[in-house]
C-alpha cells in the first residue's frame, strides 16, 4: 500500500538526518540527551535543577520542545543557559531537521551538553531518531507502573528510565518492582534512576550518571 511506503520514506528522511546530525555532535564532542516522558512527567523541572548545580561542570544548552508557547523555554532561560523554543503547532514530536536548525540557531560551543526536552508524548517521539547519544524517558509515579508495557515502543527505545516524584510513593498505587519488570521485559538493557525533583532525592546518583555519560 501506498499508505506504508510514504511512512517508510519519511523515517528513511529523518534516520538520514539524524545520522548527520550525530556526525556533526560526535565531531564537536557536544554530547545530545533526548529527553521523553507524558505530558507533567516533570522534564523541565529536572532539567532546571540539574543546569543550576550542574552549570559549573558542564556547558549546557537546552532545545525545548512543544506544540504551543514559550513557557518552558522562559523557565530554562533563567537559569542563564542557551535554550531555543520550537513550537509543532499540531506535531506530537521532534524530528531531526528540526533538531538540525535549532543546533545552528544556537550555536551550540564545542564540549557541550545538548539536551532536547521532546514534545510531552510516549507515543510519536518513540519513532523519530533526533541524532542523540542517549533518550532517557523520565516517568512520575502518579502516572501508574504500567506506561512500560502501554507504550513499549518508547521503553525498547530508551537508554535510561527516570522515575520522577518518588515523595508521593506512600500516597499513590505504584509497584516499582513491577514497573521495572515490565520495562527489562521490552528492553533488558534500560538503566534506572528513582529521585524526587522536588526534594532532591536521588539527584545525585542522577548527577553521576549525567557526568559519566557526558
Amino acid at each position: 500500500m501506498r499508505e506504508v511506503v510514504v511512512e517508510q520514506n519519511i523515517l528513511s528522511r529523518n534516520d538520514l538526518q539524524a545520522e548527520r546530525n550525530r556526525g556533526f555532535f560526535e565531531a564537536l564532542g557536544i554530547t545530545a540527551f533526548n529527553l521523553v516522558s507524558s505530558p507533567g512527567a516533570g522534564k523541565t523541572s529536572l532539567l532546571e535543577r540539574t543546569i543550576h548545580d550542574l552549570k559549573e561542570e558542564r556547558r549546557f544548552c537546552v532545545i525545548e520542545g512543544d506544540q504551543q508557547t514559550m513557557h518552558d523555554a522562559r523557565r530554562i532561560d533563567a537559569t542563564g543557559v542557551p535554550v531555543i523554543q520550537i513550537n509543532t503547532g499540531n506535531g506530537c514530536h521532534l524530528d531531526a531537521r528540526m533538531v538540525h536548525r535549532a543546533v545552528k540557531e544556537l550555536n551550540v560551543p564545542q564540549g557541550a551538553v545538548l539536551m532536547i526536552e521532546n514534545v510531552g508524548n510516549l507515543v510519536c517521539p518513540s519513532l523519530f531518531d533526533l541524532g542523540e547519544k542517549q533518550r532517557i524517558v523520565v516517568i512520575s509515579v502518579p502516572e501508574g507502573d504500567d506506561k512500560p508495557v502501554k507504550y513499549p515502543t518508547m521503553f525498547r527505545t530508551s537508554h535510561l528510565c527516570i522515575v520522577n516524584k518518588i515523595d508521593l510513593l506512600p500516597y499513590v498505587e505504584f509497584d516499582m518492582e513491577k514497573m521495572k519488570a515490565w520495562a527489562r521485559q521490552v528492553n533488558p538493557d534500560i538503566a534506572f534512576i528513582e529521585l524526587s525533583v522536588r526534594t532532591g532525592e536521588g539527584m545525585e546518583r542522577w548527577y553521576e550518571w549525567l557526568l559519566a555519560n557526558s
